[in-house]
Order: structure tokens, then sequence, then C-alpha cells
């Protein structure tokens, strides 16, 4: 029987519709009976920072996110902050060690900031952790239950590519703000009058970027225990430069709704983005974040009124005959596009439209995609030329590639 896109607790309180998110994000029909280890969607990107207090502010400021729930030493938690913070149907929780000798410190002393944790919606822990295990996937947490006041969440955890984990949750027996632990927070900070309500409003997929060789283990881990499928594939000259080159693959669960990129390093005369998100991050993790909007072009404008800084495209992109043509009509003129930088690829489904922030750290690692799709199921293979060139300039800026 196929699913019918039934939406998610926090998908129905962003008032999103059916329609609304399979637009986002590409949703598709799947048979959801014959799945072994069905995700309901995204629950939470948790995040290690090195200042989890100043990180909540920037989110909210620049991003636009309301804070929502908090867990620190003011309700028992002695180890370390934790920010709850939304925007649409994503929910980021911002974490920051306060005890010295917190293993939170030791991750971020090692690693900079970065998503530890990208934890999913699941409708029955325990069957999917039997998955796990026949498959062979590291089981870091068994399922257990926490409780309060606000009822009783069921956990579990098992490990992903380098300290990466997925945690998985069955919140359908829970209420609260977050998780047993956490109390609900709003904050004092104001927006300005004329702010968006949001500025993106969904979570489209993430990147994960692994070890030169290890791309196909990974994919056929989450093939095996997790029975993704296999999206799409991106190898040799679809994602190279004179300098540098990687590979890539892509997995979703059935429907679509969480989608994993995978890319390894290729062999090249210089280091590839992904060598230095390697060396920088130490190893491997999620690179990058792809935010779903429906209006890219106020997004980007939004953004840039707070500081927010994206890769420059060239104006050559644009003036390219042979991209106008393939691209055709959309929904804006190529010169607005031209002026915000946005980059546009259209595939045999449809076209989207793309952009990409630069490093939101210090380190030269974790950074965000915004994403406009028309139809389009595809992730800008059209533009990864474009895109590989921009992050070597900025490589090179950093003396890096």
């Amino acid at each position: 029987m196929s699913e019918t896109f039934e939406l998610t607790n926090q998908e129905r309180e962003a008032d999103l519709s059916p329609e609304q998110l399979k637009q986002l994000v590409g949703l598709v029909e799947y048979d959801v009976e014959k799945d072994p280890f069905p995700v309901t969607g995204w629950d939470a990107i948790v995040f290690v920072v090195g200042n989890a207090t100043q990180a909540a502010h920037y989110y909210q400021s620049a991003w636009g996110m309301t804070l929502e729930g908090y867990s620190g030493p003011e309700t028992g938690n002695r180890d370390h902050k934790a920010f709850v913070l939304r925007s649409g149907s994503i929910r980021f929780v911002l974490k920051g060690g306060v005890d010295p000798d917190s293993p939170l410190l030791d991750h971020q002393r090692r690693h900079g900031d970065g998503v530890i944790d990208i934890s999913l919606e699941v409708p029955d822990v325990d069957k999917c952790i039997e998955q796990a295990k026949r498959a062979g996937a590291t089981v870091v947490e068994e399922p257990h239950d926490i409780s309060d006041g606000h009822g009783t969440v069921r956990l579990a955890t098992i490990a992903t590519y380098g300290e990466t984990r997925h945690t998985l949750v069955d919140r359908s027996r829970y209420d609260g703000p977050y998780l047993p632990g956490y109390v609900e927070r709003t904050s004092s900070y104001e927006k300005r009058p004329d702010a968006p309500k949001r500025i993106f409003q969904a979570l489209d997929h993430i990147v994960g970027n692994v070890e030169m060789g290890k791309m196909d283990e990974w994919v056929a881990f989450y093939n095996r225990v997790m029975g993704f499928v296999n999206m799409a594939e991106f190898i040799g000259d679809d994602i190279a430069t004179e300098y540098s080159a990687l590979m890539s693959k892509v997995v979703a669960n059935g429907n679509h709704r969480v989608k994993f990129p995978l890319n390894e390093p290729a062999v090249g005369k210089k280091k590839s983005q992904i060598d230095e998100y390697l060396e920088f991050y130490r190893g491997a993790g999620a690179q990058h974040l792809a935010l779903a909007t429906g209006d890219i072009l106020r997004t980007v404008d939004e953004l840039r009124k707070e500081g927010v800084e994206f890769l420059s495209t060239p104006d050559s992109y644009y003036e390219d005959e042979e991209l106008r043509r393939r691209i055709g009509e959309v929904r804006v003129p190529i010169e607005e596009l031209q002026s915000r930088g946005i980059l546009v690829d259209r595939d045999e489904d449809g076209y989207l439209l793309q952009i990409f922030t630069r490093p939101l750290g210090d380190r030269p690692t974790v950074f965000f995609e915004l994403i406009e799709r028309h139809g389009s199921l595809g992730f800008g293979k059209g533009n990864f030329q474009a895109l590989f060139v921009a992050l070597e300039r900025e490589q090179d800026l950093r003396g890096n590639l």
C-alpha cells in the first residue's frame, strides 16, 4: 500500500500541507508496508558548538529560528547547555559544554562546531533496532524509555560515519518541548518588524563527507541497515575541475523525506573540498545541510541583511548560452538570480534554485545550502562545476587548495 504523505507533528505544527511539503523536498510515494526500517522523518539535528549561548542567538537573529526549549545547570543538567530551536518543520539542538570535563568539549576541540546526531523520528524504535542488529550495525544505545510529566519518549541510537549518530525517536506518547530533561523556553529576542515569519520551512537533505574509498561502504550501510534506496550517482567528470574531484552517491528513505548524499574525495592535482573538510574536521562528518524554502530570493535577501555570506557566482555562469537553453523558463528572470548569485538547474522532472553559504564557523567545514524545488528531484548536477570552482576559489584564499 502506498503511503499518502502523512505529516509529522513538526510538519503539522509548521502549518505545512502535504502538497507544500511534496514541492519543498520532493516527496515520492512508496510501499511503507515493505519497509524494514520505516522512518517517519527528521526529528532533530544536534550540533556540538563552542558556545551554545551565542550560537542560539545567531540562529535566531540571522536565520530567523525560534527558541522552544532549554536544558542546562538551571534545570539540573550540570554537563552542558542545550538550546532547542525551530524553523518550520526543522528542529536544531545546539549543545555546548559547561563542565570543563564534559565530553562535548573534547568533541568540539577535535572537530570544531558540527553535527553529532542526525535524529530520526520512527514509528517503532524496537523494530528498527532489530533490523539494524540483523544487518550488522553498531548499536550505541539500546531501546529505552525516558519520561517526565509530559509523557514518555522511546529512544535508541546507532553509529554511522565518523562520530555521527542516528538517534531513533518515538515521541507518539509525549507532548513536551523536546525531550524529558528539557523545559520550555522562549527568548527575549525580537525580530525586525518587517522580518518574515520564518526564513526556511523544511530540511531537504544532509550531505556526509567520508574518507577516500569509504563512500560505497556507507552507501551499502544505508541500503542494508536502513533499507534506503539509491537516488543518484555522480562520478568522474560530473564533479571535477582541472585541480580536484570528488565522487558522490545519494541514498534516501522510501518516500525521499530523508536524503543523504555521501561524498568521498577523488584523486586530483590538488586538494578537493572534501579533502579540506576531512583535514579540518579530523575525519568523516556532516558537511552541509540543505534548507528548503518556498521563496529563495526573499530568503537570500533576508539573510544578507543579517550578514550571512554566500559563495559568489561569476557573471559568466549566467551569460552562458548553453545554460540558458537548457534551463528554459523559470519563475523569475535570470537577471534576478544573477543579482543574488543563485544557481539554477533543470532535469526531466522540473527545475530547482540553489545557493550555498560560506562556512558557518571558524573552520572550513560546515555550511548550509538553500534550495527551492519546482518538480526537480535532483541535486543540481548542472551546477556542480560552477559550485566546485567557487569552492576552490575559497580554498585558495584560505591557502588550502
